[in-house]
């Protein structure tokens, strides 16, 4: 499960374009940040994705991207033209394809690197979806199989970009957007040829005025009611401040535990699910691994990322694309590595569970102080590429590291834990290789 929304000038106070994403995937599924340089190659090059081979354009733009350590595409990204997209997994009354081809993350990245603007990313997709299509799991440890949704975004468009196989329909957004895991356009703006024949000729859809979510949402699906929810509530969220949306609103937007979340809440007791995602027992196996936010402006794109799960125990932090990235370490797996950044937060992270109200109440208010200082100090860079931008990045990147590994020595407690809450997450630190779940936070992590 995931969460995309995006906002437009008309809606917010910089000017400029507004994109925000929660990756979802399973607990130990570690995802990496990744800035990959503009390339040129030659005649009859092919690419390898996560899957298949497809023949290479003569030049990719260069590119951000938040990647899953195990895929070539990527959860959500931005490029060098600030050209910003999320992917989502939908699911249609047609089964989706298990043979393998193109998966959602890898046309994410080629859109990202093949378009310059939004509208461009968007014909990148629905071109090479309609030639190889989509198809193969897309899961980490248990095998996945879905069609895809994106939010496709630059500083003046917003496009929703909905498929089911090799069929897509594309619709131009308004001021403010969501997209979950379920099909969101009714009338399309573009689609493709055969798309309302195709579902008539299927049965889906008999009245006269075509409805593309309509007839091709499974509401077989168990998950759909949860995806309904969490798109109302971002829908909710950034209707009730458009005009005055900034990216820290976009931030908190993805740290939503809904409008019933009390200071004494915990992780567990979530029924259903929540924009900012959280594993646990049972069916809710989903955890938000990472997090981006971009600020797309006339004068450049800063781009806002956490590189690590839970944002709401997370710092965002800046990324210029032309910039590179400060060292995360090596790319990291699905076993525990304290030299990387996505796993060392996990300590972090899985400490909080012990008690999760008393580390957050603690924490959240100098997260977000950190978070509005390292934005003081970026705006006025945007436009400002060179040396002097490149240490203020590194700076915050330090300033976090430095905060989570003071949380990390200061939170305790225990606050008492369903025993099946705690059984799920410490099945995974064992298939991680390390004790990490409701630790005493002074205790080092040993490996199993």
């Amino acid at each position: 499960m995931c969460d995309t929304m995006a906002a437009r000038a008309a809606a917010t106070v910089t000017g400029g374009t507004l994109f925000a994403k929660n990756s979802d995937r399973e607990r130990n599924e570690a995802q990496f940040l990744q800035i990959l340089p503009a390339q040129r190659y030659g005649r009859g090059a092919v690419v390898r994705t996560t899957y298949i081979a497809i023949p290479q354009v003569a030049r990719t733009h260069a590119v951000l991207l938040s990647r899953p350590f195990w895929i070539w595409g990527a959860e959500m990204g931005a490029n060098e033209h600030g050209v910003v997209i999320g992917n989502e997994a939908v699911h249609p009354r047609a089964l989706p394809q298990r043979q393998r081809a193109l998966i959602g993350m890898d046309l994410l990245r080629l859109g990202l690197e093949r378009g310059a603007t939004a509208a461009e990313a968007v014909d990148v997709i629905t071109s090479l979806l309609e030639e190889h299509g989509q198809g193969g799991s897309c899961g980490h440890m248990a095998a996945r199989f879905y069609d895809n949704s994106f939010i496709v975004a630059d500083k003046d468009e917003i496009f929703v970009l909905e498929t089911i196989g090799r069929r897509w329909a594309v619709q131009r957004a308004g001021d403010v957007r969501a997209i979950s895991n379920t099909y969101t356009i009714s009338v399309p703006d573009r689609a493709s040829a055969d798309l309302e024949s195709f579902t008539r000729a299927e049965g889906w859809w008999n009245a006269n005025k075509f409805d593309f979510a309509a007839a091709v949402t499974s509401h077989l699906n168990p998950g759909l009611p949860v995806a309904q929810a969490r798109c109302a509530q971002a829908m909710r969220r950034l209707t009730a401040d458009a005009g005055t949306i900034g990216p820290h609103q976009m931030m908190s937007y993805l740290r939503d535990h809904g409008a019933t979340a009390a200071p004494s809440w915990h992780p567990q007791d979530v029924v259903g699910g929540t924009i900012c995602m959280h594993a646990a027992d049972g069916t809710r196996r989903g955890q938000s691994v990472g997090s981006m936010v971009s600020d797309l402006r006339a004068t450049g794109a800063l781009h806002w990322v956490t590189g690590t799960s839970a944002p709401c125990t997370s710092i965002f932090k800046p990324v210029f694309v032309a910039d590179g990235l400060p060292d995360q370490g090596p790319i990291p797996g699905d076993a525990f590595d304290d030299e990387t950044l996505w796993w060392r937060h996990e300590t972090l992270h899985r400490a909080i569970l012990v008690d999760y109200a008393a580390a957050m109440a603690e924490i959240a208010p100098e997260r977000d102080a950190l978070e509005r200082s390292f934005a003081e100090r970026m705006m006025p860079l945007i436009g400002a590429p060179g040396p002097a931008r490149q240490a203020a990045v590194a700076q915050c990147w330090r300033e976090a590291a430095a905060a989570e590994a003071g949380w990390l020595a200061r939170i305790g407690g225990r606050a008492p834990l369903r025993p099946s809450y705690l059984s799920a997450w410490k099945r995974h630190d064992r298939l991680a290789g390390a004790r990490l779940t409701c630790q005493p936070a002074a205790l080092a992590v040993a490996a199993e």
